[in-house]
């Protein structure tokens, strides 16, 4: 089993939290809204806290975009990090990872320790802590609250897909799932309102009753930010990461994020191309994903080799300076079949991070990330993003910027980790006694 080194985990620990989740080095919002969590039960009365995740080449072989490995910033003594082995041979290659899983968190459960146990995404993670929970339950004594946190994808790549495709079965398992834990939560309002969308598609065509349960139920818990890595840069941070990169300080505008179709990072190269903004500042797109290949070659074809910088090794130390000296941050993502932007953490980043003003699209659950404080195009409009971003690169006034910039950070901070943290756990008061 995998370990994170340097833990200070009591022997006898009084309270627990255990995070299901694709943690670090996985590029992904909730990852760090797994670490952020984690970080604050430290300070609330958890003295055991672990992060229960994948094996380094399980994630490696699932195509993931990862970030460097010698980079992926540690976390503070008293947190856990656990890779469990597979279980079994070779003959059933994805069930031997999920059993391993499940397996160690059955250990966890029952040993009779009061635990709060959060899974983010309901497949496969809420999957493994609800089969987890019922041996644990048969078996020991054990003392559990489950938290299960639906993501959009959960949705979109799983429910919709099955519905869409006449898979009952398996839309109806993941419903089940979810609404077997103590408490539901979504990450924004639209989530919930897709989950109760699907849910009501499936009623109308099988007779089941999970949109009903699903309004009754959900709850939202945007995700958490660890503001503080955002408002305690200084310039001389700034600058230094800059030069590293060859980088000015508002001479560059930046995409930070997957970099993947439903992203939109190929309009935003077709946007700049031509653009006024091409002549004055610089365009970063900084990131990892399937569409790499793509959009190297997407700028080598615009003629534009010289102006466009594409970063695939940014690292978590240095993304808030990356963001805090961009000229623009833009992210034009769009709805796809496979993938609707839910929240957008790195919107929230960004808006912390201070800066150049917020260029987006209204589409998912982003109106909720970024209230009135970014400037909101039509998704799949290269020109009128490039009509925007040649307003902000080049005729706004340091007033404009200004004075964006402080109603994009007093906006974000209601996502700090503390207040998400508190607000969430709130809601993790001890469940009704289950009778075996």
């Amino acid at each position: 089993m995998n370990i994170a080194e340097d833990t200070l985990v009591p022997s006898a620990p009084n309270r627990r939290l255990v995070l299901v989740v694709r943690a670090d080095p996985v590029i992904c919002g909730h990852s760090g809204e797994a670490r952020c969590l984690a970080e604050v039960a430290l300070t609330r009365g958890f003295d055991d806290v672990r992060i229960v995740t994948w094996p380094l080449d399980a994630l490696e072989a699932a195509g993931l975009p990862l970030k460097p490995l010698d980079r992926v910033l540690p976390y503070s003594p008293g947190i856990t990090v656990e890779r469990p082995d597979p279980v079994g041979d070779y003959r059933v290659p994805d069930g031997r990872y999920l059993s391993g899983l499940i397996g160690r968190l059955v250990e966890l459960f029952s040993d009779g320790v009061p635990t709060v146990a959060m899974s983010l995404y309901l497949s496969p993670h809420a999957i493994a802590v609800q089969e987890a929970v019922q041996v644990a339950r048969r078996i020991g004594p054990a003392q559990v609250i489950t938290v299960a946190e639906a993501v959009g994808s959960d949705i979109t790549n799983v429910v919709r897909e099955c519905v869409n495709t006449g898979r009952f079965g398996a839309a109806a398992h993941i419903l089940s799932v979810y609404l077997a834990a103590d408490h539901c939560v979504a990450v924004s309002e639209y989530t919930r309102d897709l989950i109760v969308a699907s849910a009501a598609t499936l009623d109308g065509m099988h007779g089941t009753t999970f949109a009903q349960q699903c309004r009754e139920r959900i709850a939202i818990s945007y995700p958490a930010v660890d503001s503080w890595s955002y408002l305690s840069l200084t310039d001389d941070r700034i600058a230094e990461t800059l030069a590293r990169r060859g980088l000015s300080r508002d001479g560059y505008v930046l995409f930070l994020s997957r970099i993947a179709s439903a992203k939109g990072v190929d309009d935003l190269i077709d946007a700049y191309a031509g653009s006024r903004s091409a002549e004055r500042v610089q365009l970063v797109l900084a990131g990892r994903g399937p569409q790499e290949a793509e959009v190297v070659a997407r700028v080598a074809a615009a003629g534009l080799g010289e102006r466009v910088q594409v970063l695939t090794d940014v690292d978590d130390a240095e993304k808030p300076a990356l963001m805090a000296g961009s000229a623009a941050f833009v992210l034009p993502t769009r709805e796809q079949p496979e993938f609707v932007e839910t929240f957008g953490i790195a919107l929230v980043e960004k808006a912390l991070a201070g800066g150049g003003p917020i260029i987006t699209c209204a589409t998912g659950g982003v109106p909720e990330a970024v209230g009135d404080t970014a400037l909101l195009v039509p998704q799949r409009d290269p020109a009128t993003l490039r009509t925007v971003l040649d307003e902000v690169v080049c005729d706004w006034t340091r007033e404009q910027r200004a004075g964006a910039e402080q109603r994009a950070r007093a906006y974000a901070l209601q996502f700090d980790r503390a207040a998400v943290f508190d607000r969430l756990f709130a809601l993790a008061q001890p469940p009704a006694v289950h009778v075996a």
